[in-house]
């Protein structure tokens, strides 16, 4: 996955920072209050994380979840990392998103994160 601009890298409008990692929301949301929970770090993916920079990861995941709760008011949440361009990773550098679930912002909404293979998301 070569790309030699990353759009994390000189990001400065931060929502939440921590030493290592910090929060945006994303250029592209899937909901209102989708946001992407970045390591500063530049690095690929979620295993090359470091265990300082996982626990702030989902320490800011956590923080990014209830200010979601309290601006917009979702009915649930999906979470997700993307490593690998077969797992549909766009950019090269880490980053978890926080998407937030309104009831009615799709039919039927069951099997949540197995739609990432539709015809394996009903069970």
């Amino acid at each position: 996955m070569e790309q030699k601009y990353c759009p994390f890298c000189d990001e400065q409008n931060y929502e939440f920072e921590g030493d290592l990692v910090f929060t945006k929301t994303d250029s592209y949301p899937v909901s209102k209050g989708h946001t992407l929970v970045i390591p500063k770090r530049h690095i690929s993916d979620y295993f090359e994380c470091t265990e300082s920079e996982i626990a702030e990861l989902w320490a800011l995941v956590d923080k990014t979840k209830n200010s979601l709760q309290d601006t917009h008011a979702p009915d649930g949440f999906n979470i997700g990392i993307n490593v690998g361009e077969a797992a549909g990773q766009t950019v090269p550098h880490m980053h978890i998103h926080v998407i937030p679930r309104y009831v009615g912002d799709m039919d039927d909404p069951r099997g949540g994160v197995r739609g990432v293979i539709p015809n394996k998301q009903k069970y």
